[in-house]
């Protein structure tokens, strides 16, 4: 039984020495590191996909050996042309953290591929690290589907009466990929039956900061500091932003309560303050129109006949 299932890339560095050994037991001529580039490969995992079925634990171990050594294609095109990249090592990955639908930790086969670099790939290679080639999907061959309802051969229309993807009571019915006896290929695709299955992302924080991380690059750690501090700034201005709008706000209508007029401001952008700052300022400027502060000198009074004896 053949089964073709999808999954996702992680972009690499320069392997290392165990690393190269590998992929040179794999070449016709010993490569240098230089020469080419590695990526890691998302193969599969044992999540119910979007075709009803998934692998069980056992299957993906398997799996994992027997792609060792099988090429990466395009939309599973058998040409030796699309032949593109090698997958070199595998490695079983369980997450306790996560739990499958099925209920079980979340486990996935990783493959580890290589390609050689050369003028035809470049772009190919660059595809890889913009996330554009990304999904794959692997073809192999296993022996069985078991019904996760009755636990029969979902083949065996005799013993099991159900359907993939049909509800009984309040459990799907799905196949578990069971005992692979093959794997042909794995290809880049643009939709994989299995969501998670592609190339992975290769930075890996392992609990440190991206200050850490960044500390063997001083370029880049100045650069992001120069963000840290424009942050820091843009985060001053906003606030001070919205403090004038909520002290506007209160000019006009003092019966609405602080926290209340602060709250809304907090949710507004930058925009949307600064037009509403306009339009407290134009409401307030008709309401309280300014006063000169200058007085005018009136013009002396013409002075009374009875006060004549006294005038000089």
């Amino acid at each position: 039984m053949n089964i073709n299932k999808e999954a996702r890339t992680e972009c690499g560095c320069l392997p290392d020495e165990a690393e190269l050994e590998q992929i040179n037991a794999l070449s016709r001529r010993p490569l240098t590191a230089e020469e080419v580039y590695t990526f890691e490969v998302r193969l599969c995992d044992n999540e119910v996909d979007r075709d009803f079925e998934r692998f069980d634990v056992a299957a993906l171990e398997r799996l994992g050996q027997l792609f060792v050594g099988k090429t990466g294609l395009f939309d599973h095109n058998w040409a030796a042309a699309g032949q593109a990249a090698r997958i070199y090592r595998t490695e079983i990955l369980t997450d306790t953290s996560q739990t499958t639908s099925a209920g079980e930790p979340y486990t996935c086969l990783k493959g580890y591929a290589y390609m050689v670099r050369t003028g035809s790939n470049e772009d190919l290679i660059r595809e890889i690290e913009g996330g554009i080639k990304k999904e794959v999907s692997v073809s192999c061959a296993v022996s069985d589907t078991r019904c996760s309802i009755c636990g029969e051969s979902l083949y065996d229309r005799e013993a099991c009466v159900h359907t993939k993807g049909r509800w009984y009571g309040d459990q799907l019915c799905y196949g578990i990929l069971e005992q692979p006896t093959d794997a042909y290929e794995w290809s880049f695709v643009a939709v994989p039956a299995q969501p998670r299955a592609g190339v992975v992302k290769g930075f890996h924080r392992d609990g440190s900061t991206l200050k850490d991380f960044l500390a063997e690059r001083p370029d880049l750690l100045r650069e992001l500091e120069a963000l840290e501090e424009e942050g820091r700034l843009g985060r001053k201005y906003l606030s001070a932003l919205r403090r004038e709008v909520v002290r506007l706000g209160g000019l006009l209508d003092a019966t609405m309560d602080h926290g209340l007029r602060s709250s809304m401001a907090e949710k507004l952008t930058e925009e949307e303050l600064l037009a509403l700052k306009q339009g407290y300022e134009a409401q307030l400027e008709q309401r309280y129109p300014p006063v000169s502060q200058l007085y005018r000198k009136e013009k002396a009074a013409a002075p009374m006949e009875s006060d004549g004896a006294f005038l000089i």
